[in-house]
């Protein structure tokens, strides 16, 4: 399979998520049945791992949104990201490179839900040493 074509599909999913496969077939210039193949073989590679929708935090009444950097003892890891995952305020979870090992998209009614819902589930996890929120204010892209 072509490469070209993977990542010309992709980019269209990327870009409108709820693109039907005749939208996608035309924007990436293949066939139909050529994009069901390709989209059905990266599910299955766990390439695509879901669909959703773009927010724009500002506009979405009655929401907070913040992504938030949890560290973790590397002994509880496996545990701690399963627990993380049950949490219904927990919109995403990512695993992390940067300045913290995991990185999650937290969303409560409003700021003071959000940092309620980091001290008193995210923080009472045995094994997490720190959460440190950043509050998504407006979408810019």
């Amino acid at each position: 399979m072509s490469a070209g074509t993977e990542e010309r599909i992709l980019a269209v999913l990327e870009d409108d998520a709820q693109a039907s496969y005749t939208e996608i077939a035309e924007r990436a210039n293949v066939s139909k049945p050529t994009v069901r193949k390709y989209i059905d073989k990266l599910e299955s590679e766990g390439v695509i791992v879901g669909y959703s929708a773009d927010i724009d935090p500002k506009k979405l009444s009655g929401k907070s949104i913040a992504l938030v950097g949890i560290d973790v003892t590397s002994e509880r890891y496996v545990e701690v990201t399963r627990e993380l995952k049950d949490l219904d305020v927990v919109e995403s979870l990512y695993t992390s490179s940067g300045d913290h090992m995991l990185m999650a998209e937290v969303r409560a009614a409003d700021g003071d839900e959000v940092g309620e819902a980091i001290r008193e589930k995210i923080l009472s996890i045995e094994g997490v040493t720190a959460a440190h929120p950043s509050f998504l204010q407006e979408r810019l892209k």
